[in-house]
């Protein structure tokens, strides 16, 4: 007579097999925390993330830390704005009087020179304003207003609306009535809406670059000066907003200075443009 063994009965197998998914559901409770994915909070322009920047250099420094970058694209005043709040690791901006405004708040602290650019002012190829004649940015914006041209403002206090705000003062002019467009949009937004409406506006030279070929649009003025478009990174003052990490925020700051970072940011080109000159180090 064959005698089972309890060892191969059905029962016997179904109770090792409870035994041993409730051990990997208690081992999988007893992992340390700091095996947990780490995240890092960064607000920034929609400028650096519509170009395509951001997706370019931010795989190799969360290879290195085995962090996520939970990336927050808005424009350089609500990202000031997120970081005075904490609600934020580190700002990535370009408005040089409010980052200095929001350093000497106490707000955060090491504000480093990360890189470059500029604004451009495109608009209808026609050109019915003669921005393209025009002697400097402040010319070009007077056109405008003096022809009533349709002109869109990104209107959201970035740092591209605050440039635009600091022309149209340099010009002589407060823009208003039906030729003037406040949309409170981002910067692609604003160059779509432009080319359907055919109207002129003011832009950073790296989404211009990533958005060009999308749009029924020209580059008609550039170069002058007023135009120079720095960004700097800032971390959260710890002190202030003590659940911050301070650390990581060091370590990213680092990192966009360092020579791999400026590297990646001097190689990230469009159809061999270079949308961002690398400037760490700069006063």
């Amino acid at each position: 007579m064959h005698i089972l063994n309890p060892r191969h009965s059905p029962l016997h197998r179904l109770t090792v097999l409870i035994g041993l998914v409730l051990g990997i559901v208690i081992l999988g409770g007893c992992v340390p925390a700091a095996h947990a994915e780490q995240r890092l909070r960064l607000a920034t322009t929609t400028s650096t993330e519509n170009s395509g920047l951001l997706a370019a250099i931010h795989p190799s420094f969360e290879r290195a830390h085995g962090v996520v970058i939970d990336v927050i694209a808005v424009g350089s005043g609500k990202a000031l704005e997120l970081g005075d709040n904490g609600d934020v690791d580190v700002v990535l901006v370009h408005d040089p009087d409010a980052e200095a405004a929001f350093v000497a708040s106490g707000a955060g602290v090491d504000r480093r020179a990360v890189m470059y650019n500029d604004f451009v002012i495109v608009g209808p190829p026609a050109d019915p304003a003669a921005v393209g004649a025009a002697r400097n940015a402040a010319q070009a914006f007077a056109l405008i207003a003096s022809r009533a041209q349709a002109f869109v403002s990104r209107g959201d206090k970035s740092g591209t609306h605050v440039k635009e705000l600091a022309l149209w003062q340099a010009a002589g002019v407060t823009p208003s009535g039906p030729w003037y467009f406040s949309t409170g949009q981002a910067m692609g937004p604003v160059l779509l809406m432009s080319t359907d409406k055919q109207a002129y506006t003011l832009t950073d030279r790296g989404t211009w670059i990533a958005y060009h070929n999308k749009l029924a649009l020209k580059l008609l003025h550039q170069g002058d000066p007023s135009l120079h478009n720095p960004y700097h990174v800032i971390a959260i003052n710890p002190q202030r907003h003590p659940h911050v990490q301070s650390a990581l925020a060091h370590a990213y700051a680092d990192f966009l200075v360092s020579a791999e970072g400026q590297a990646l940011i001097a190689g990230f080109k469009i159809e061999n443009e270079q949308l961002f000159v690398p400037n760490a180090g700069a006063p």
